[in-house]
């Protein structure tokens, strides 16, 4: 009772909450059993949520790398109502030379830009002299398609990997149309389209390398130099289909669209009429769906957490304020105010989260360093061997233990108004 006469005496300082927290902390050695427990669902509550939340999102981000550095870009962009007619590849929408040169200073002007390719993409007939199907290409420069796209040598099954596989000449062929056509490197193949004024023409190629999708099954996207693309569709001057663009910061996507369609916008006397539109990746991939699953998930996860430590703390302060109602009646008929015996239990409930967002969290980051070092491999669609390499962020830390630790105050308010609100004569009586 020493650290109640001292607690009365002294006001409200730092030197009441000290004494507040020995009796807190004597408190819950004492009902040592359930103290583990209430700590241990609440580290495992932690552990939970720091883990998925690792392991989603690294499986997220690198999803979403392998479809931005493969084919996609962090953003693109299309004359206005291209991407709305896109499964048509149609050639009558493409940025007229002008356009395109503007848009091209704009992303080289920009400095969180790290490379952009300009692309031409059209339907075509791919014929081996035996059979003949259809294709989609992509006339792109080489180099910058490298670039922009790092993950392209990757997808290359067979044969050269590196620029040269797209220089004037070469076409990359999609893996499902060259087993169709049972087509193979070396191979000698004619690729014929027809223009936006109808003329027909044609133009021999050399296979220079198999294309693995890379979404799974079913693309037919090859790729070839965008002079043989010029060539084969008779344009006297560039007419670009898409930009493709990579960020210095691939988590700056949406300022940086904002920023590049203003500045696109401001090319033209009225904005709204600009023949531009900027899209970034979410909006052009179906996998942004799962993107936005993965996140929805993780909030549901965070949910689980409280109320696990919402539960556990009610539980065992409730428990506290029933086995200890004697001893709150003797420390409120010595003096103590309401609110100190309010706040006992409140300082209680903070100790136990505490304590419980600390265990979880030493044994989260053990978990996910065994994780990162295990370098666990699978594969996603066509691509294999990819390595869940899990991290976290400082702030879903922050988070987290902020979480259980406010969560944890909550849930003793309830306990602690009871305990408060006793009447001593009543608490006395009581056996």
């Amino acid at each position: 009772m020493d650290g109640w006469r001292s607690t009365k005496q002294s006001g409200w300082p730092m030197f009441d909450f000290l004494n507040l927290a020995k009796i807190a902390v004597r408190n819950i050695r004492r009902y040592r059993r359930r103290s583990l427990l209430t700590i241990s669902l609440i580290a495992f509550g932690v552990v939970f949520v720091l883990v998925f939340v690792a392991v989603s999102s690294s499986f997220k981000n690198l999803m979403i790398r392998q479809i931005t550095d493969s084919y996609l870009g962090d953003l693109q962009i299309h004359r206005r109502g291209y991407v709305a007619s896109i499964e048509t590849l149609p050639l009558n929408l493409n940025l007229a030379p002008q356009q395109a040169a503007n848009a091209a200073k704009v992303l080289q002007e920009n400095p969180d830009i790290s490379s952009f390719s300009e692309r031409i993409k059209f339907g075509a007939m791919f014929s081996n002299f035996t059979e003949t199907t259809n294709i989609r290409i992509n006339g792109v420069t080489p180099e910058s398609e490298f670039a922009t796209c790092p993950q392209m040598s990757a997808r290359i099954s067979d044969g050269d990997k590196s620029v040269n596989a797209l220089q004037k000449g070469k076409i990359l062929v999609p893996a499902l149309l060259a087993r169709g056509m049972r087509s193979k490197v070396g191979d000698t193949v004619v690729i014929i389209a027809t223009n936006k004024e109808g003329s027909v023409n044609g133009k021999t190629l050399v296979v220079s390398g198999i294309l693995e999708s890379a979404t799974g099954p079913g693309g037919r996207d090859g790729y070839i130099h965008i002079d043989d693309a010029m060539e084969i569709l008779r344009m006297g001057q560039r007419e670009i289909s898409e930009f493709a663009i990579s960020l210095k910061n691939p988590e700056r996507v949406d300022a940086v669209a904002a920023t590049v369609t203003a500045a696109l916008g401001a090319i033209v006397k009225d904005p709204k009429k600009a023949p531009f539109q900027v899209h970034t990746w979410a909006e052009l991939s179906p996998f942004a769906n799962i993107a936005r699953m993965v996140d929805l998930m993780t909030v549901f996860v965070k949910v689980m957490l409280i109320a696990i430590v919402l539960i556990s703390i009610l539980n065992v302060m409730i428990m506290a304020v029933y086995e200890r109602v004697r001893e709150i009646g003797t420390i409120a008929a010595i003096g103590t105010l309401p609110g100190k015996i309010r706040s006992l239990f409140l300082v209680e409930g903070l100790f136990l989260g505490v304590a419980g967002a600390l265990v979880g969290l030493v044994a989260s980051l053990v978990i996910i360093l065994g994780i990162h070092l295990w370098k666990f491999s699978f594969n996603f669609g066509q691509a294999t061997g990819l390595i869940l390499e899990p991290t976290i962020d400082a702030s879903q830390i922050a988070i987290a233990c902020f979480m259980v630790i406010g969560v944890s105050v909550v849930a003793s308010l309830q306990p602690a108004f009871k305990a408060s609100r006793m009447e001593p004569i009543d608490a006395l009586r009581h056996v």
